[in-house]
């Protein structure tokens, strides 16, 4: 116990945190739509958006999620599809179901309050700690220390860390760090002057080194290792898996998928798959010589009238790459057995506003031209 206070003791420079704070109220940001407020729920649903995410990004979903749910009792009782509608397009659809698990629960739990505890907030979905000290920092003023991917690369800059901040023992030693910077006063200031740096000159390629109130302490800009700081991760080769895709058109509607909660894209619709994602293999065109096959799959369907392979294009995930082989069949008919299954055949003049995954989205917006919606 007390080697980690000495540890910490360490880390203690007043003067870093006067730095940053001074920074942020002449540079800073300060005219985003969520620096507005200080109602924790607003705080919050910006804070979950902006995981992962760039701010200009979030900026129309963080307003059209306020539209449609102005209050966490609003979202609370919203449908799931509904919330994964408004989501759409964001990726990491798991936040989304978070958010709206979370949201119920505050209305339960808290009666619609947020707690200004980060130790409560950091007990509901989908908000970790460093999430939990940003939202009640800036809705409360609680003194409490965050550590996102950003704060990260900021302080192994500035303090030389060495080895990757993923690492749980390099990521222990940046908490301790964190904690110890803590200023006594102007905690929101000083939260959103570490988030502005990082987003806006210590950025991960070309910094703006001379422009930084940290310049004169930073141990990668002296060493000419900004370049090598913070320690990037260790390389996996990148997985490919591949897919094959039914796009089923019918009487103005195409077929969709409800994919299961858990996994990729879960909860949303989708375009109906031949045997799922597969891994890629030794022969990457495996898929390609499928038409028999999902022929078969849409004949369960309806009676085909055309068949017409669409252009193929790929997704990017963090942890792997998706090709996908979109398939177009013209209906002549279709079976209605499907009414008490995980399909919909969902009219092709709303898809815009359909809960789907961006990428497929995009590939029906494209192909389901004005010309086409009478098919």
């Amino acid at each position: 116990m007390n080697h980690q206070l000495n540890h910490e003791a360490n880390y203690e420079d007043p003067g870093f945190s006067a730095d940053v704070i001074r920074w942020q109220k002449q540079h800073g940001r300060h005219s985003l739509p969520w620096q507005q407020t200080r109602d924790a729920y607003k705080v919050w649903l910006s804070e979950i958006m902006l995981q992962q995410t760039q701010v200009t990004a979030v900026i129309p979903y963080y307003q059209r999620f306020l539209e449609s749910f102005p209050t966490v009792q609003d979202l609370a009782a919203a449908s799931s599809e509904q919330v994964m509608s408004h989501w759409s397009g964001l990726g990491y659809y798991t936040r989304a179901r978070n958010l709206h698990k979370c949201a119920q629960q505050v209305v339960a739990l808290y009666g619609g309050r947020f707690p200004s505890d980060p130790a409560l907030l950091k007990e509901l979905p989908g908000i970790g700690r460093s999430t939990a000290a940003a939202i009640t920092a800036f809705s409360y003023g609680t003194r409490a220390a965050i550590l996102d991917g950003n704060v990260k690369r900021v302080f192994a800059r500035v303090f030389g860390v060495e080895g990757y901040p993923g690492a749980k023992p390099v990521e222990d030693g940046l908490w301790l760090r964190a904690e110890a910077l803590l200023p006594e006063q102007d905690i929101e200031s000083y939260t959103q002057g570490l988030m502005d740096l990082g987003a806006t000159l210590c950025t991960r390629s070309s910094p703006g080194c001379p422009r930084c109130p940290l310049q004169q302490r930073c141990v990668a800009y002296a060493s000419g290792r900004a370049a090598e700081l913070p320690v990037r991760k260790p390389k996996k080769q990148q997985r490919e898996k591949q897919a094959v895709m039914l796009v089923m058109l019918h009487e103005g509607q195409v077929l969709l998928e409800q994919r299961p909660d858990s996994g990729i894209w879960g909860g949303l619709l989708s375009l109906p798959e031949l045997d799922g994602m597969q891994d890629v293999d030794d022969e990457p065109d495996a898929l390609a010589d499928a038409f028999p096959e999902v022929t078969r799959l849409a004949q369960q369907f309806g009676d085909v009238d055309t068949i017409e392979a669409l252009p193929p294009f790929a997704h990017v995930f963090t942890h792997f790459k998706l090709n996908v082989m979109p398939i177009q069949f013209k209906m002549a008919s279709r079976h209605d057995k499907i009414a008490e299954s995980r399909h919909v055949w969902y009219p092709t003049q709303q898809i815009g506003d359909a809960p789907l995954p961006a990428p497929v989205k995009k590939l029906l917006q494209s192909l389901l031209a004005p010309s086409l919606w009478s098919v």
